[in-house]
């Protein structure tokens, strides 16, 4: 049986990575807010509400999470690249999808938000010199880790959480 919690397998930074990598990576982020929209393409309320997996988020939260996510990795981001070594706030992200907007929300309100966060958060991105995705931050939890690895973090949590609904749908014959 696959593993519902980690379909995609647990993330795990490659050390280094390429320029021709690295831009691969921004490309498929760009792509994050379309394939999360084609994965609840469809979905009716009761779907929506469905939990991922058995104690796991709804559809909705679930999408709501990714906005809430990418919306602290722009930020994170951003303070990566203009702050020596910053140390960034993390969040309660099971408090966060508990909240009304997490819980009751209609999924295209975050889908737009993700459009136009991607937009900005790509641009910024693609006009990085290769040397900028060596800046680093400090998470009270993870340590220090560097842009590369934030970049192909974040990549990963998008797809990672497409594929819990896709996993879904496709285990419920949606």
């Amino acid at each position: 049986m696959a593993d519902l919690s980690y379909p995609i397998g647990a993330f795990t930074p490659r050390a280094s990575i390429t320029q021709i990598e690295r831009q691969e990576l921004i490309d498929s982020l760009d792509k994050t807010p379309a394939r999360l929209r084609a994965a609840i393409d469809g979905l009716s309320n009761e779907q929506l509400e469905t939990p991922y997996r058995p104690e796991g988020w709804t559809v909705r939260q679930t999408v709501h999470h990714v906005a809430d996510s990418h919306i602290n990795a722009y930020v994170r981001f951003r303070l990566g690249l203009t702050e020596d070594i910053p140390t960034i706030k993390p969040y309660a992200e099971q408090l966060w999808a508990q909240l009304e907007d997490g819980r009751t929300a209609e999924p295209h309100i975050s889908l737009q938000l993700l459009d136009a966060l991607h937009q900005r958060w790509t641009i910024l991105l693609r006009s990085l010199p290769p040397d900028a995705f060596a800046h680093t931050l400090r998470h009270p939890e993870a340590g220090v880790m560097s842009l590369d690895v934030m970049l192909q973090m974040y990549d990963w949590h998008g797809r990672h959480h497409v594929t819990h609904i896709t996993s879904l749908r496709q285990r419920s014959g949606w």
